[in-house]
């Protein structure tokens, strides 16, 4: 069984990444990222993006092609409080799901890294958030 089947398929991912916006959508650092009026569009790509990561359906790669995250993630600003904002409100998403520890390891280890690898500033000073032109995410 693959990790997408153990922690409960597309029902775990959707109430992960719906907990994880939640708290995106009233931080003041992270909410100016998301060009889009309603963050449902950014949700459904970030939980397609995570199911076929850990294994569920290819549909994400099927709608959007490779994740090729870096460059998705390169018209925005992404320092460390940006890193640290996003890893606060997925941890609390992740903390959420109540997996059994190693599943909750592996999940948040993984999401921790991939935070880290974002980053694209060492400046400290949170500055403008992105584009405003309609450039999405992930």
């Amino acid at each position: 069984m693959n990790f997408f089947d153990a922690v409960g398929g597309e029902p775990t991912f959707r109430k992960l990444v719906d907990e994880f916006y939640a708290g995106v959508a009233t931080d003041p650092l992270l909410r100016p990222m998301y060009p889009e009026e309603d963050l449902g569009p950014a949700a459904d790509r970030l939980t397609l993006f995570l199911m076929q990561y850990w294994g569920g359906p290819n549909t994400y790669s099927a709608q959007r092609g490779h994740p090729r995250l870096r460059m998705r993630h390169a018209p925005f600003r992404v320092g460390p409080a940006e890193r640290d904002a996003w890893l606060l409100h997925m941890r609390r998403a992740v903390d959420s799901l109540d997996l059994p520890a190693d599943q909750h390891t592996t999940l948040w280890e993984y999401l921790e890294r991939a935070a880290y690898f974002m980053v694209n500033t060492m400046d400290d000073e949170p500055g403008p958030a992105g584009p405003t032109n309609g450039l999405k995410t992930v």
